[in-house]
């Protein structure tokens, strides 16, 4: 058997991998456009800043991939076309075909752009793949005034990566929150921290970028500001074109439908990764939510189904986490609007608490915003915010939510305590008391 996986991130070799391992007779051919491969462009930030360097941004290098796993692996090769049974590619300047069994795609997504005039302009960036970062970096290291358009995760990590390299960074938001996948109380916090760091403007909305060799300024409906370098953070859409070539099904959200098991709409073809449409867990709605952890175990179910074995992905929360220098911010299940958009009835609570008991040294103030249904009491998702600790607790409530607990399961729930670790009252179970049950 020949399987061909599109796309060489983590949903691509994750499945690739479990293949080899399944059937170690079966060939096994990635074909991956740049030459990173399972690759970290989450780390781009960090390379822009200076914790890192562009060629770490790699979880294992191709030798594990070809060497130690026994995968075909064409990196510079991009395929071009794909008909039933086979795929066209482009490698080394030369057209070449493959004929396959079973495909994936693991195709990605890429940065959308806003349609206004000058986005093509020199000096304007978008973060994509791990080939960005170092023009990215260099491109911040001359420039003094830098805009950011957009103030969601992307935007975020790179107000901070570049402000911390003593730019003058402006955040241009056209909503009235930063974050704005996350409640407007919680996202307050937030915007409080950046304010105190780059120039943010909300509730405005970029028009156009000017400039002669290459940008010079940003125009908005409400005024305009000097640009030596833009990074446009305005989202992102899922690579879908080979998709629709081959005659696939789109789901709702635009990314390629796929069951619970990772096939498409066509037999033997599967979709994972940041291309891949699947299905909430809590709202049951179908979403497209781009994050590594679910691609990589997408996958791995693929892997898993294309070997013949029989195996579920369940969904997903949207688990996410971030920082903005010591402010740590995440999110898990549904927010507050997003709960009444699926017909929840929703209750909340917001309350603050310290990390640590008050007798020991190096507790931090969080807050944490908890949303349950009014009626069955059943935890429908969490936002925290604070400067210790978050991610401990984000993942705790992603666990809570996906086993299903009501708010009295919550306070119920034998989580540990030692003073250096955490109050007797857990905040958590103070969130759980505070919503009742």
């Amino acid at each position: 058997m020949r399987v061909a996986v599109i796309g060489g991130g983590a949903g691509g070799m994750s499945c690739a991998s479990r293949v080899r391992a399944l059937k170690p007779e079966w060939k096994v051919s990635v074909f991956e456009a740049t030459n990173f491969v399972s690759h970290a462009p989450c780390g781009i930030p960090y390379v822009v800043e200076g914790l890192s360097e562009t060629s770490k941004l790699m979880y294992y290098p191709p030798s594990v991939f070809i060497e130690k796993r026994g995968i075909d692996l064409h990196m510079n090769s991009k395929v071009i076309d794909v008909k039933r049974g086979s795929l066209t590619y482009i490698e080394d300047g030369e057209e070449k075909e493959m004929e396959w069994d079973y495909l994936l795609f693991a195709t990605g997504a890429s940065p959308s752009l806003p349609p206004v005039d000058g986005v093509e302009l020199e000096g304007i960036f978008t973060v994509d793949l791990p080939p960005d970062a170092e023009r990215l970096k260099m491109a911040a290291e001359k420039a003094g005034e830098v805009v950011i358009v957009g103030s969601g995760y992307i935007g975020l990590e790179m107000a901070e990566a570049i402000s911390a390299r003593g730019k003058k960074v402006t955040v241009i938001e056209m909503l009235n929150h930063p974050l704005p996948n996350f409640d407007a109380d919680i996202a307050e916090i937030v915007k409080i921290e950046m304010e105190k760091k780059v120039n943010l403007r909300l509730n405005e909305r970029v028009e156009a970028f000017d400039g002669k060799d290459g940008v010079e300024r940003v125009l908005t409906d409400k005024g305009e500001y000097r640009a030596d370098m833009v990074v446009v953070a305005t989202g992102v859409k899922p690579n879908v074109e080979l998709a629709e070539k081959l005659g696939l099904k789109l789901g709702e959200t635009g990314a390629i439908w796929t069951d619970s098991r990772m096939k498409t709409s066509m037999e033997n073809v599967y979709a994972a990764g940041d291309c891949a449409e699947t299905r909430h867990m809590i709202s049951g709605k179908r979403v497209w939510i781009p994050l590594a952890p679910p691609g990589n175990k997408m996958g791995y179910v693929a892997g898993v189904n294309i070997s013949g074995g029989d195996i579920e992905f369940p969904g997903v929360l949207g688990t996410q986490i971030t920082k903005f220098y010591d402010l740590e911010i995440g999110r898990t299940g549904l927010n507050e609007v997003e709960a009444k958009e699926a017909g929840f009835d929703p209750i909340s609570t917001f309350i603050k608490a310290q990390t640590r008991v008050h007798y020991y040294p190096g507790g931090k103030e969080t807050r944490i915003k908890v949303v349950a249904d009014r009626g069955t009491k059943r935890i429908l998702g969490a936002q925290i915010v604070g400067y210790d600790s978050v991610l401990a607790r984000i993942d705790t409530m992603a666990a809570v939510i996906q086993a299903g607990f009501t708010t009295k399961d919550l306070f119920f729930a034998d989580l540990a305590y030692a003073p250096p670790f955490a109050p007797t009252w857990e905040p958590l179970v103070v969130a759980a008391r505070t919503l009742k049950f």
